[in-house]
Parts: structure tokens; C-alpha cells; sequence
């Protein structure tokens, strides 16, 4: 795994630059310019345990695959390399003439979920007070977005787990639903083994008999998009068997008696017509749930990326206050954030509608605190912009010159033909990356910046945990880190203060912008973190304001969430009443078949890193078509044969991998690889009216046999 730059001579511990568990692990650079990848015993989440992403993600660092100079298109169409001062000024430059002509809301900024704080926080500034845009958005949009949406309406706050993934052993029964851990983040699984050694039982939901399927107690196989139905199908029998906990609901709840009416129109044979799952099936789920003393839902991507998944969780949550089952030891409902800082991302101002500390950007109050700390006038900041879908739709028309920070929307994003239409269309598009990814290929200028390894910064894991990423070594020449371009395209623009390159500078101001909010980080510093291995928020300081640096009576963090009250003005639970409905795009005799999307153990996200890896590429060397042996028999194709995936938006070709643990009706392609098998080339953007989530887990498709 070779590197370049200067090497330290010690062993650096730090954290895994992928998913959201943030794997402690140590980096030793050796005399030979390689840096070895090694366990880390003491952080509690992973305890030393590493994926292959995470054993092999040096292997990015070597020179051959990462970029290492500036690139600018020249008058040929070809992107050239050029030096640092030429590629800032050009984007300055471009974006200056934007505003000029188009005014500031011509100007887009597209983030990452996989930023540190420092640089998601910067960004959020650096788009609202130097560009002076409302059009600002991040990838997270697509990852947790409903399970945020969902957690702030039933409790007041979203935190990936209210919990610490220590406590998922020791409770008495988990419902999984749409996760697949044993290959989205393998370290976690011993969690879940951990509790079936322990007596307690596991419940997946997933159309697909996933390695973690394998593992459950109970598997539950719905119709993609039905997952709402099936929730509302549990809580009616929880309410005709009478296993609602009538005390815990009246002591810390509101609004359970039109929450209970709507779940009581959803009857189990009426359930099982819509999901498929058979009344015996939802009998012995609840069954499971309700008879230990305490139980978990942890959901994922499966139930939260649909055109109803904000509703579709507040079902499961409804399951979960009715049963007593949130605020109370070992015991509520959970987000599997999947980013490695999908949590802090959206924390801390790169989302549309949100500023630091997890605030409003629709608070006045939250406005003037922020505007503070920044230096401006509270008037002077836009409002909400448009969510990531909405905004990459944009482009080109509304939107004329874009920024992108750390991701791929080329792969990433549903109606992947169209967006990438779209980004071909701007006047102007500069993207910083580690690596030229399918998207930077498409800009006018690509700057090499610093990865995880060579930069030091904080995340927030899945726990809400917040982490020290070390630098442990130092980046070659010609690339620069995040906040150095911030700072150098700030300065252009005219605003010379206000964007340190120091990342602990940077969270210092992090702190003072997030007290007193949501996401309280004023009482962490960089010395904790380290010190502590890591500390849960809210943890606000000291004198609960903006004195940082009171020493006195330090707050401990908080691991675990509303075991006393809910983060709700009144301290209680609320229950919202949700309907099934059918999913954006149902199959019918043109587009007969669903398509699900998700992830493969040995690809992360958009593949723009991992499939630069040759372990990981011999593992999971391309995209597939999972498809049951009935379909498959139907179409007269066999193993291997490749397959045209046709939806209302384009088509999709790989090769065939037929298996009986997928439904009949349904198919599956994971989305790691751009070109002819880009699986969000079918997907659908439709979007959840409340978190503006795309509905990638489930759309119409028709599949056909290639012929050469």
C-alpha cells in the first residue's frame, strides 16, 4: 500500500475513513513508503475487528490511485494538470461571474457525508456567508434523511442510536429491518450474534435472504415498499392481543388514540394481501418483540429510502412507544446511519434547511446565535434551499455553477442518466476529491484533496459518538486539505477572516456555534476526544453557554438518550398516525418486476474509492442481477447471463445471479459501479414530502435477455 510524503516513525491510532461505526484502527507508516493497517483492541465499537474495506484502506493512499495535482479543462475539452493559484481563480473567478449575472442563488454547493465536522461545518459557512447561497445540500439526504425526519417528529431529537451499540446484546429481542450488516459494516455483527448467545432473538425484515437473514431468529420477506403495511399489521395485533403498555403510554406519551386508529384499518389478512408476510409470520414477530422485558428496531436504507419512509419509521416507532419500548434501559428504536459521518454531516449546516448544533435555519433565535459566532447579520443569512435531489435537478437552469465537496452523484444519485445530463449542463463545476471520480470527470477544474490518513479532524459515529481522526501521515505534494481550498476561495471572494485552515481552530468555533442547540458539542475538545476515545452529544459546556473554557465540572456526554424525558416541550413521546399507501411507482404489465438497490460486503457507496482497490475488485468485481429461479426460468436465462434491467428512466445491463433467497417478484442490483450496469440509472427520484428522501429501495422495472 504505498504512500508518499513525510512518514512518522510511530504508530498512529485513528479511525476507518468508510461506514458509519467509524472502526478504531492503527496506521504505521514503514521505511518503504507503505502504511500498514493494524487492530485496534481498545476502542470499544469494533474492538480490534476490521471489514476488508477497512483492512485494505491504505491501499488509496498509494500515488497511482488517488489524484496529485490540480486539473483544469483546457480549450481542447481535456483536463490538464495546473498549479493550485491557477485552479483557485478559476473557480473564484467563475463563480464571482455567476453571481453577478445570476445572483447568489445561481451558485449550488453539493456535500458529503463523508466530510469531518470541521469541513461540514465550514462548508455550510463558507456557502451562506461567502457565496451567500440558500442552495446547499449533501448526499446524507439520501442515506438518513427519514429516519431523521421521523426521530425529531416522535421525540423532539434524531440521533443515529439514542444508545451505544454495547446495549444491543444485552437487550431481549431486535427487529432489523431493511439492514444488512453481516455486509454494510461486518464489525457490527458480533452485536447481534452477541445477543442470540445471550437468549435474546433476532427479527429481519428484507426482501432478500441477506447473510444477516441467515442469522435471524425470525425472517421476514415483504414486498419491497410495504414495509409501513407490515409495522401497522404488528401494532394492530399488539393492540387486539392487549399487549400495549397502557401505563408507559399514559405517563409518556401523546396522541396514541389516533395513532392506535389508524394502525387498527390495517388488519393481519389485509397485511399480509399487501407485504406477502403470512398472519402466522407477524403472530410470532410480535410474539418475540413483546415477550422479553426490553427490545430494540434498528432501521436502515430498506424502510428509510421510499417515497413514504419518513411515515414508514414513524410506524415502527409507533410499535416501539406502544410497547414501552423507547426512553427505557436496553431498550427503543435506533437508525443504522450508514456514512462514515452521516451523523455529523447533517449536524452542522451542509443540509439545506439546517445550521450548527442541529439548529433551524428557520429559528430566528437560532439565527441571531449562529450569525454570532460567524460575525454577520442574522438578516444576511439565506433560508432553506433545496434538498440534493431537487437542488442536482436544478442544475443547469436554476442552478448554473456547482461546488462539490466529497461526492459522486454521477453513481450516487437516483436518475443517475438525467443527473449526469444535468451536471454536463452547468456553466461551471468544480469538484474537490480525493480520487477523479466518474463526477470530477465531468468538471472544469478537480482539486486533489487530503484523505482520512493525512488529515486530522472529528466525525460522529453511528452512536453519536463524537471521534479523533489522527493525521498520521503527511499528504504529498500538491494536494491540500478541504479547508485550505475554503480558505483560499474565500479569500478571493473577498472575505479574508473566518476560514482557518486548522481543523481544531475550526471546531473550537464548531463548539461555540453548536451550544445551547440540539447537537450540544461546546463541552468536547480535542483533548477529550482523545483522552476519552470518543464522547457522546449532546455534551454542552460547563456553564451550559459559550464559555468553552470553564474547566470546572466537565459534562460527561450523554450515551444514552431520553431515559428521563423525550426532547419534546412538554418531555413526551409522540405518536403520529400514518396510513399505508402504495409505493411512487408500482409494477404493472409493461414494468411488471420491483427493483431494490443496496450494497455488496467488498464495494462502499459510489465505489469511487473501493473499486481502486484490487482486493476489494476481485472480491466484487462489477455489478449483478439477483433474480429468484422462477423469474429467471421465465426469462430463459441461466447463471451468468447478462440481463437488461428497463425502467421508466433507462436501462441497466449485468449479468444474471439467480438465487432462491430473493422473492419472485423482485430484483436486486447493488449500486457501486457506474456505466452500463449503473443501477441508479432505473431508480426513482420520487420524494418523501417531509424528508425529501428518493425513493431508491423500490421502482417498476421489466428485465430482459441480452442476445448478442
Amino acid at each position: 500500500m504505498q504512500s508518499t510524503g513525510t512518514r512518522n516513525p510511530a504508530t498512529t491510532p485513528t479511525h476507518c475513513p468508510y461506514c458509519a461505526l467509524q472502526c478504531g484502527m492503527n496506521l504505521t507508516p514503514d521505511e518503504g513508503g507503505t502504511v500498514e493497517v493494524s487492530e485496534r483492541a481498545d476502542f470499544p465499537v469494533n474492538r480490534g475487528a476490521l471489514c476488508g474495506k477497512g483492512r485494505t484502506a491504505a491501499a488509496v493512499l498509494a500515488p497511482g490511485a488517488r489524484l496529485t495535482s490540480p486539473l483544469v479543462r483546457s480549450g481542447d475539452g481535456a483536463l490538464v494538470p495546473a498549479g493550485w493559484d491557477e485552479a483557485l481563480d478559476r473557480i473564484a473567478g467563475n463563480l464571482e461571474r455567476t453571481r453577478a449575472r445570476y445572483g447568489a442563488d445561481a451558485l449550488g454547493v453539493f456535500g458529503g457525508g463523508g466530510l469531518t465536522n470541521e469541513k461540514a461545518y465550514a462548508l455550510g459557512k463558507f456557502a451562506r456567508v461567502v457565496l451567500g447561497t440558500s442552495q446547499i445540500d449533501y448526499n446524507g439526504r439520501f442515506c438518513m434523511s427519514s429516519a431523521a425526519a421521523a426521530g425529531t417528529r416522535a421525540f423532539g431529537l434524531d440521533r443515529g442510536l439514542p444508545f451505544p451499540l454495547e446495549d444491543v446484546p444485552r437487550t431481549g429481542c431486535v427487529i432489523l429491518v431493511g439492514s444488512n450488516p453481516a455486509e454494510t459494516m461486518p464489525p457490527s455483527l458480533r452485536y447481534f450474534t452477541e445477543l442470540r448467545e445471550n437468549g435474546g432473538t433476532l427479527i429481519v425484515v428484507d426482501p432478500r435472504r441477506t447473510k444477516t437473514a441467515e442469522q435471524a431468529d425470525l425472517h421476514l420477506a415483504p414486498r419491497p415498499g410495504t414495509d409501513l403495511a407490515l409495522a401497522l399489521g404488528m401494532l394492530h395485533m399488539v393492540v387486539a392481543e392487549g399487549r400495549v403498555d397502557e401505563a408507559y403510554v399514559e405517563e409518556r406519551t401523546s396522541g396514541w388514540e389516533e395513532a392506535r386508529a389508524a394502525a387498527m384499518a390495517h388488519w393481519p389478512e389485509h397485511v399480509e394481501r399487501i407485504t406477502g408476510v403470512s398472519v402466522p409470520e407477524l403472530r410470532e414477530a410480535v410474539r418475540l418483540f413483546c415477550a422479553p422485558e426490553a427490545a430494540m428496531v434498528l432501521t436502515a436504507r430498506g424502510p428509510e429510502q421510499q417515497a413514504k419512509g419518513t411515515d414508514t419509521v414513524g410506524a415502527w416507532i409507533n410499535l416501539c412507544l406502544a410497547t414501552g419500548r423507547a426512553g427505557r434501559p436496553l431498550s427503543g428504536y435506533g437508525c443504522l446511519t450508514g456514512q462514515g459521518n452521516g451523523q455529523g454531516g447533517r449536524e452542522h449546516g451542509q443540509k439545506a434547511d439546517q445550521l450548527p448544533g442541529y439548529r433551524k435555519l428557520t429559528d430566528p433565535a437560532a439565527r441571531r446565535h449562529v450569525a454570532g459566532v460567524w460575525g454577520v447579520d442574522p438578516d444576511s443569512l439565506p433560508g432553506p434551499g433545496r434538498s440534493a435531489y431537487e437542488l442536482l435537478d436544478a442544475l443547469g437552469t436554476d442552478v448554473r455553477s456547482l461546488l462539490v465537496l466529497g461526492s459522486n452523484p454521477v453513481v450516487s444519485a437516483p436518475r443517475a442518466a438525467h443527473v449526469e445530463e444535468r451536471l454536463r449542463s452547468l456553466d461551471f463545476l468544480a469538484v474537490c476529491d480525493v480520487v477523479l471520480s466518474e463526477t470530477a470527470e465531468l468538471a472544469d477544474v478537480v482539486l486533489p484533496v487530503t484523505q482520512w490518513a493525512e488529515e486530522t479532524g472529528t466525525t460522529t459515529s453511528l452512536e453519536g459518538r463524537v471521534l479523533l481522526r489522527r493525521r498520521a501521515i503527511t499528504p504529498p505534494d500538491g494536494v491540500r486539505g478541504d479547508l485550505e481550498v475554503l480558505h483560499g476561495l474565500a479569500g478571493r471572494l473577498g472575505v479574508e477572516k473566518g476560514f482557518p485552515t486548522d481543523p481544531e481552530e475550526v471546531f473550537e468555533e464548531l463548539r461555540r456555534a453548536s451550544a445551547g442547540g440540539p447537537a450540544d458539542y461546546s463541552g468536547i475538545d480535542y483533548r477529550r476526544l482523545a483522552e476519552e476515545n470518543g464522547v457522546f452529544w449532546p455534551c454542552p459546556a460547563p456553564t451550559g453557554g459559550d464559555d468553552t473554557r470553564n474547566p470546572t465540572a466537565p459534562h460527561p456526554g450523554t450515551p444514552r438518550l431520553f431515559l428521563d424525558h423525550f426532547a419534546t416541550d412538554d418531555g413526551r413521546a409522540r405518536f403520529v398516525p400514518v396510513a399505508h399507501r402504495p409505493s411512487a411507482e408500482e409494477p404493472d404489465d409493461e414494468y411488471p418486476v420491483l427493483l431494490t438497490t443496496g450494497r455488496v460486503v467488498s464495494q462502499y457507496q459510489s465505489g469511487a474509492q473501493t473499486r481502486r482497490v484490487a482486493e476489494l475488485n476481485a472480491a466484487a468485481p462489477g455489478p449483478f442481477v439477483e433474480l429468484h429461479p422462477r423469474l429467471a426460468a421465465r426469462l430463459g436465462a441461466a447463471e451468468g447471463d447478462p440481463l437488461a434491467v428497463v425502467s421508466r428512466r433507462g436501462r441497466a445491463v449485468a449479468p444474471a445471479r439467480i438465487t432462491t433467497g430473493i422473492r419472485p417478484d423482485t430484483v436486486f442490483m447493488p449500486f457501486h459501479w457506474p456505466g452500463e450496469g449503473r443501477a441508479n440509472t432505473l431508480t426513482n427520484p420520487a420524494l418523501d414530502p417531509t424528508s425529501r428522501m428518493p425513493e431508491f429501495k423500490v421502482c417498476a422495472v421489466r428485465v430482459e435477455t441480452v442476445t448478442s
